[in-house]
């Protein structure tokens, strides 16, 4: 991705040399033209060769390297709110899936006016930190409803633990919030045994369990969520949606109470 930018800045910094060699060479018609054309007029209606105008450009952007970082800024500002404005689409047409899962863990209020959406994986160091942000959060607004969501994204362990969980989930839902805590706060890396043994310590049928653990709903929902994250531009945990925003990455309780707030504001 940072090559391409480089590359589509590279691009938009030589139409601006381009445009402001047409301006020193006192032919307005030059500055309008895209760079293509430029390069083939200023070649031949000033007598360069192409070799000769590309040296002209690189001369500029060396004078003038700040060029390149306004444009790679300019760039990503443009690809940021394409992105912004794609998900607002996404937000509203799988509103249901993305809030309202019958396979994803509710804390908080389960009723509660505003709703937030965390994408997490059981082996995340950032979300291991971030369950902090959200007991701090569902404790401080007792109408906010936090929706915990499984994506499991980091391995084979990840994902067996989820299919635990999510088995979980279904036998003892009112059980799942304390469940999630244990297993994400807890120490060690997140496996199917590890997994098992929390499920188990919460009164949990083994047997049942893993009978439930071979559910095929399971691995369409995981599939589902997956379908999701990358319409949502989604390629780390945690990840949130608020409102109608996607909030990428371990931000902290702050920005997440910003973000709440702003989405209470537009009830």
């Amino acid at each position: 991705m940072t090559k391409a930018i480089l590359l589509g800045t590279t691009g938009v910094a030589a139409a601006l040399a381009m445009l402001a060699f047409g301006f020193v060479a006192g032919n307005p018609q030059t500055a309008k033209a895209g760079t293509a054309q430029l390069v083939q007029m200023a070649s031949s209606e000033t007598k360069l060769d192409r070799t000769e105008v590309e040296g002209i450009v690189r001369d500029y952007l060396l004078k003038n390297p700040e060029v390149l970082l306004e444009a790679q800024q300019a760039l990503e500002a443009k690809q940021k709110e394409e992105q912004r404005v794609a998900s607002l689409g996404v937000i509203k047409d799988a509103k249901d899936q993305i809030f309202n899962s019958s396979f994803d863990g509710v804390v908080g209020n389960p009723n509660g006016k505003v709703t937030i959406v965390e994408f997490y994986d059981y082996n995340c160091g950032y979300c291991k930190r971030a369950i902090d942000d959200m007991r701090a959060l569902t404790k401080a607004d007792p109408d906010l409803r936090f929706v915990l969501k499984e994506f499991p994204i980091l391995g084979p362990d990840s994902q067996k633990a989820s299919v635990v969980s999510m088995a979980f989930h279904l036998m003892k839902p009112e059980k799942y919030g304390e469940f999630h805590n244990a297993l994400l706060g807890g120490q060690g890396r997140a496996t199917e045994a590890a997994a098992i043994k929390v499920a188990l310590s919460l009164g949990a049928d083994e047997a049942a369990l893993r009978e439930k653990m071979k559910d095929p709903s399971i691995t369409e929902a995981f599939s589902k969520t997956y379908d999701l994250a990358t319409k949502l531009a989604i390629t780390g945990t945690p990840s949130y949606v608020v409102g109608n925003e996607v909030v990428f990455g371990a931000l902290g309780q702050e920005v997440l109470a910003e973000k709440i707030e702003a989405a209470k504001a537009a009830l």
